[in-house]
């Protein structure tokens, strides 16, 4: 993902719901939000054919994992996959504040990364550029290729629209859907500084970024209740910004003593 924003036990439905992007290279192979194959049959997202990770998923028992890179050009940009971090929790049963103290002392190993690890108990924070840890306390968080819940102008707008929903207590999606596809782009006083170039800012600024060549691949809804019930919602886009794909998984928790 490159931009997110997440609701934590604020919903009065869903525990949590997470409205996101992904944006990256055209040309870079994936495969479409999907129920894996065993011995993973548990997680339910897309998949990064080159590295064999992903960007965000939901695996069982209510357990959901999305990752963001972050913007800064002169930091390392090797190490391992990345997506490998949500992967390797979605396969995992440790509860997500377990597991991130567990990655905690290995971070430092992968490129500059946010990490968001949820269960039915919590929701984690884990970055390594700069470093930090953190539960999330509920309301609503976000997230993009810079410090978590820093004020980037897609990312407050991304919040308010996420917020917005919520407080309507509609459950039309039609807004969500929206803010993800918003291309406007922030004033220039208001854009951060990653050491990446006025242009350069000013394309990303956009929730939606349109290019040939990189651009907004996919963009992703996930609701899960306090049951670990509910569902993941994939678009897809094409070079031309046009939708080329559309996926709804249900997510159901198991019955007990199952």
């Amino acid at each position: 993902m490159c931009l997110l924003a997440l609701a934590w036990k604020t919903h009065p439905r869903w525990q949590l719901v997470m409205a996101g992007n992904r944006d990256e290279f055209h040309a870079r192979p994936t495969a479409a939000l999907a129920r894996w194959p065993p011995p993973d049959d548990g997680v339910a997202a897309g998949r990064d054919l080159r590295s064999g990770g992903t960007w965000a998923g939901i695996g069982a028992d209510g357990r959901m994992a999305v990752v963001t890179n972050v913007r800064d050009p002169l930091a390392r940009q090797t190490g391992p996959s990345r997506g490998a971090l949500v992967v390797d929790y979605l396969r995992d049963t440790a509860p997500a504040a377990r597991f991130a103290d567990g990655l905690t002392a290995r971070a430092a190993d992968f490129a500059p990364f946010n990490l968001l690890l949820a269960d039915r108990d919590s929701c984690q924070f884990l970055g390594n550029h700069p470093a930090g840890r953190q539960a999330l306390a509920p309301g609503v968080h976000g997230m993009s290729n810079g410090p978590l819940d820093a004020p980037w102008p897609k990312t407050e707008r991304l919040n308010a629209a996420l917020q917005g929903w919520i407080t309507s207590g509609s459950d039309d999606l039609g807004p969500l859907w929206a803010a993800l596809a918003d291309e406007t782009r922030a004033d220039d006083s208001a854009l951060p500084d990653t050491g990446i170039g006025l242009e350069r800012e000013r394309w990303l600024s956009a929730a939606f970024i349109r290019s040939p060549e990189y651009g907004t691949r996919a963009s992703t809804l996930i609701a899960l209740d306090a049951d670990g019930q509910g569902f993941i919602h994939e678009r897809r886009f094409g070079p031309d910004g046009s939708c080329i794909g559309e996926t709804r998984l249900a997510v159901t928790a198991p019955a007990a003593g199952i």
